[in-house]
């Protein structure tokens, strides 16, 4: 397994968990961080045994604090600050692209620009304690890097909002306007997790593939481009083996044998 100074990642049963681990800058998104994800994302991409990603936080009430603010006022460059923002959509568009399925268990505060990692994985089970918000207003700064993510998950007003006010709210209202998939008690929060997660690398690796990337890419066409480009991915999920292998197995009231392929 990858060692790593920001993050713990382990894998499992075809489920790899990465681990946010500064407990002590409450998982505050340094360069460091970002740089560390972005290889645990790639090293689960390339892992053909890893079949799903959980993300989440090693902090007793903290998923991620969002963004050093150490370094908005660290003697830097500009043209270096600029050069290092570019993390948050290289890791963005590194989980859509990912073809596998990301679980963010957020089993604390999700703030800032974590937010916006959290809204990048496809589905986020949170812990009822957990809080959600985009504070940045407060301190002179606004959530520039993570705004088109909130925007493509949470009704304009609710995210103007969120954006403008700078207020948290908490997990039940963040599952009323989409944010999180599921609620869940602090002492059944482990075993969701597990349980999603399970699910999820039980499914065809190679049309979770292809359903992931019509997933990431059809998302800002038109509508007419948007079906035909959706045709041509059903046409050639048809030619998979699997979709076979799961006609079959419906049928014949069993469970399915994936190849891959």
């Amino acid at each position: 397994m990858p060692a790593y100074e920001t993050l713990l990642y382990e894998s499992s049963d075809g489920v790899a968990t990465v681990t946010l681990n500064q407990p002590d800058t409450r998982n505050a998104l340094s360069a460091e961080l970002l740089s560390e994800l972005i290889d645990a994302f790639e090293t689960a991409r390339d892992d053909n045994v890893v079949r799903c990603v959980v993300l989440t936080s090693s902090h007793e009430t903290t998923f991620s604090s969002g963004a050093n603010l150490a370094g908005f006022a660290a003697d830097v460059p500009l043209i270096h600050r600029h050069f290092g923002t570019s993390q948050f959509p290289r890791l963005f568009r590194l989980i859509g692209e990912l073809g596998k399925p990301v679980i963010c268990a957020a089993n604390g505060h999700v703030l800032a620009g974590a937010l916006g990692i959290a809204l990048a994985c496809d589905l986020i089970i949170a812990k009822e304690s957990a809080t959600f918000g985009t504070p940045e207003i407060d301190v002179g700064a606004f959530p520039f890097m993570i705004m088109a993510l909130i925007y493509r998950n949470v009704p304009r007003k609710k995210t103007n909002e969120l954006l403008l006010l700078g207020e948290r709210i908490d997990a039940r209202e963040a599952e009323r306007i989409g944010i999180v998939n599921k609620v869940v008690p602090a002492d059944e929060f482990d075993s969701e997790v597990r349980d999603w997660a399970g699910k999820l690398a039980s499914k065809s690796p190679v049309i979770m593939r292809l359903g992931k990337e019509a997933m990431f890419r059809q998302q800002d066409m038109a509508f007419a481009d948007a079906l035909d480009y959706l045709r041509s991915q059903l046409s050639l999920a048809m030619t998979t083996e699997d979709i076979v292998e799961g006609v079959q197995a419906f049928f014949e009231k069993r469970e399915p044998h994936w190849k891959g392929r």
